[in-house]
């Protein structure tokens, strides 16, 4: 019998962290279903300036052996067979971390407080600290320990924004 998804989520999450890393990229996330007798794992990647498909690429290769060589020490954890899917975060991903507001840089985002309120800015800056927002025309900051999440916008063309003629 397999492990639950939730347990078995996490025990990859620990284990494919490091190599990830290794690639030059972040682990987001890792989720684990079933799909009839197959798992399907799905890996969230990001990094500095995105993913290319290069990128995915040799993520994907290197978590393919980790779970290859995890799968061959115990078949119980993934079952008869798993499906493995890489990709990069999509523009709904909440910003939860200080590099996921860094990576946003001068994207229009939503900042939920703790106190329960909302803040809407574009993001000038953000560090380990806390993000920076230009709240019309206005500068605000917002430590991190002030924020639950943030939501980007998505803008199909931005105010100021050149056009090619």
């Amino acid at each position: 019998m397999t492990a639950s998804p939730g347990a078995t989520a996490a025990r990859l999450q620990e284990l494919l962290a490091p190599l990830v890393q290794d690639t030059g990229a972040d682990l987001e996330d890792v989720s684990v279903s079933r799909a009839g007798k197959r798992s399907v794992v799905r890996v969230i990647v990001d990094s500095d300036g995105g993913v290319s498909l290069d990128g995915v690429a040799d993520v994907s290769r290197v978590v393919s052996e980790a779970l290859d060589a995890l799968d061959e020490a115990d078949p119980s954890v993934l079952g008869p067979s798993y499906v493995l899917e890489v990709s990069s975060p999509g523009v709904d991903r909440p910003l939860t971390v200080p590099r996921h507001w860094r990576r946003n840089a001068t994207r229009l985002v939503t900042a939920v407080l703790r106190d329960g309120g909302t803040v809407t800015g574009r993001i000038v800056s953000a560090d380990d600290d806390g993000v920076v927002l230009d709240v019309d025309g206005a500068e605000r900051v917002l430590p991190h320990a002030e924020v639950v999440r943030g939501t980007v916008h998505v803008e199909f063309s931005r105010k100021g924004d050149e056009e090619d003629a």
